[in-house]
Parts: structure tokens; C-alpha cells; sequence
């Protein structure tokens, strides 16, 4: 039998103790943990995009088919029936431009307000920050996004619609669509692990929004006096930037872009705080 020597004693007693513990108040963001384990946010990435279209028979066009075939339905519904003012621009090109941010939203808010329940196996058998969970989550919809970014230019080429200086924001929007995702994402994810309504709560949530969200009408339909309510609705803005930025609308959405991205830090920053308050039960309740 091996005894220890009192040096190997002295030596372990020596090593730094880590006692990990559930937290007990509101704890702290701590970005700086998010950025030891970037490898492994690109890892979640790369794992969901690899089983993202894996045995299907068109793939990565479902990206162009989805807001695609919307676009027509709205072309013929809300463009031809309804008469829908679309600020003297071709319809199905104002239209399809609304709908990759808005596209891109709703499958990051849905791939979000899941990822925690999703991941319920690796979260019970080892730790890393949470956050990484949602974040991973909305990043992969970027993919479909450029993808179909691809149409739109194409449909602007054929309607012979040239943006302006202002394309150089597309970043920003496409940003700003992504943390308001995010930012309700955090709410619903850690809402849904105590919850499971939430995940039937979704859909309904999502398809209200996209009617309050100006995708197959123009933002100019509604009232002056309700506009800074309006506003309030984050992809608003982001909408309205988007048609500004790749159309060429004469108007900058200056005042609308301020009120959204109000709202949005407003979500963003209270979901950080809520998600990584609630965060010390999700490995008891998932």
C-alpha cells in the first residue's frame, strides 16, 4: 500500500478549491466566461447546421422556398385583392424585403425559446455558460439568411431597383433582428423550462406579431398619433430599415429605428439578467 509522502500532501493541499454552488440573488453577466468558451458556441453552430437539412431532398433551398412562396401569397392576397399600398415599389420586392428579417426573427425566436429544453442531456451532464444555448440558437439562422439574400438581389436586378449609400446599414438591422430575438428568446427559454406552455404559446405569439409587424403593408397605413406605439414593436424598425437601406425609400426611419432600439435594449437586458437568474434550476427542472 502506497502511503502518501507529506510532501504529495502538502503539495495537494496546495491546489486552488472550487466550489461551484447555485447561485442565491441576481448574479452577474460574466461576458468574460462567454468568451473562454467561444470554441464551444461554435461547436452548438456547427452541430445544428450540419443536422439542419440533413436527409432532405432540397436542403439549403428551403431557405429561398420558404419566404419565396410567402411572398407570392402575399403578392396575391394583400398586392392584388387587397389593394395594399407598398410606397410605389414593385410588391413582390417589397414584400420579400421585409420578409428575410422577419424570416429571420421567428425561426430565431422559435430555435431560442427551445434550446434550453432541446439541450436538456448536455445540460445535465456537464457545465458551461448557459447563454451559449440561445445565442448558438439564433446565430444559425444567419445561414438561411444569406442565402436568401441572394434572391432578393436578384428580384431587385429584375425590377431594376438599385439601393443607395444606406446598404452599407444592412449589418445593423440584420443585428438589430437577431438581440430582439434573442432578448425574447432569453425570456421564453428560461420561461420554458418551468412552463411547457410556452411551446404551444409560440406560434400564436408569432404569427400575432407578424401582423403587427409592417411585412405585408406599408408602416405609412397606420395613424400618426398611434406611430410611437407602434414603434414600440421591435421588428418595426428593424422592417422599415431594411426596405430604407435596399430599396431606396426617401424617408429615413430615423425616429421609428430610435424607439425600436429602445425597446430592444429594454428586452435584451432584462432577459440577460432573468435568464441567468433562473438559471441555477434548469439542470432540476428540464
Amino acid at each position: 500500500m502506497n502511503v502518501p509522502s507529506l510532501a504529495h500532501i502538502t503539495a495537494a493541499q496546495a491546489l486552488p478549491v472550487r466550489k461551484i454552488q447555485p447561485s442565491r440573488a441576481w448574479v452577474p453577466l460574466n461576458l468574460a466566461e462567454l468568451w473562454e468558451y467561444r470554441e464551444l458556441l461554435y461547436l452548438l453552430v456547427w452541430r445544428e447546421l450540419k443536422v439542419r437539412y440533413k436527409q432532405t431532398v432540397l436542403g439549403f433551398l428551403w431557405a429561398i422556398i420558404q419566404p419565396f412562396f410567402t411572398m407570392l401569397v402575399f403578392s396575391v392576397v394583400f398586392g392584388r385583392l387587397a389593394k395594399m399600398p407598398s410606397d410605389g415599389l414593385p410588391y413582390p420586392v417589397f414584400a420579400y424585403c421585409a420578409l428575410l428579417p422577419w424570416q429571420l426573427f421567428a425561426f430565431a425566436l422559435n430555435e431560442s425559446s427551445n434550446s434550453v429544453v432541446a439541450n436538456q442531456r448536455l445540460l445535465t451532464k456537464v457545465y458551461f455558460p448557459r447563454l451559449l444555448m440561445p445565442i448558438a440558437a439564433v446565430s444559425v439562422g444567419l445561414a438561411d439568411f444569406a442565402i436568401a439574400f441572394v434572391m432578393l438581389l436578384v428580384m431587385m436586378a429584375y425590377y431594376g431597383i438599385i439601393p443607395g449609400t444606406a446598404v452599407w446599414t444592412i449589418p445593423f438591422w440584420t443585428l438589430l433582428a437577431m438581440v430582439s430575438a434573442l432578448g425574447v428568446g432569453l425570456w421564453l427559454s428560461a420561461l420554458n423550462v418551468r412552463y411547457r406552455d410556452i411551446r404551444y404559446t409560440l406560434p400564436f405569439l408569432t404569427q400575432i406579431w407578424l401582423y403587427l409587424t409592417p411585412v405585408a403593408y406599408a408602416s405609412s397605413v397606420v395613424p400618426a398619433s398611434w406611430r410611437p406605439l407602434y414603434a414600440l414593436n421591435p421588428m418595426v424598425g428593424v422592417v422599415e430599415g431594411f426596405r430604407w437601406a435596399l430599396l431606396g425609400k426617401a424617408a429615413s426611419p430615423g425616429g421609428t429605428v430610435a424607439i425600436s432600439v429602445g425597446a430592444v435594449a429594454a428586452i435584451f437586458v432584462g432577459g440577460l439578467f432573468y435568464f441567468r437568474r433562473t438559471e441555477r434550476i434548469f439542470a432540476d427542472l428540464v
